[in-house]
């Protein structure tokens, strides 16, 4: 992105609210999470920052051994780009959303008999008995 490129794009303060309402959730889902969170804690300064789901860290603990765990090499592992606008490309917000959403799905169906939990994403363990725990889908 080149300066010339952005000239014309409102200044942040002018679309802190319209952020806001966005980030208005439960729960958010980003792949590297901590640099995005922490641009958004320094711009909007008391923000308080729902919960977190980095699909670069559930990829450490749900895919141990990969050799790479950057999204563009996820995306080509996983054929998440598969029918996606050809004018959509890598490291672009909507790209990188909505891939990164296709990861999501994928890692919480990482086993092959059952979606996993939300406490499962977490790596916290179920509990609950014997009962067959909610899933997220």
């Amino acid at each position: 992105m080149t300066d010339k490129a952005v000239a014309d794009a409102p200044a942040f303060d002018d679309v802190a609210a319209e952020v806001l309402k966005a980030l208005d959730a439960d729960a958010l889902v980003a792949h590297n999470a901590h640099v995005d969170v922490g641009v958004l804690q320094r711009k909007l300064g008391d923000w308080d920052c729902p919960e977190v789901f980095d699909t670069l860290k559930l990829a450490r603990r749900l895919l141990p051994d990969r050799p790479t765990y950057k999204l563009g090499a996820l995306v080509d592992a996983f054929k998440l780009d598969e029918g996606l606008d050809e004018s959509l490309v890598p490291h672009r917000a909507t790209y990188d959303a909505l891939v990164t959403a296709r990861l999501f799905l994928r890692l919480a169906n990482v086993l092959d008999d059952r979606p996993l939990t939300v406490e499962e994403l977490r790596g916290d363990s179920p509990g609950g008995g014997d009962d067959e725990p909610a899933t997220l889908f």
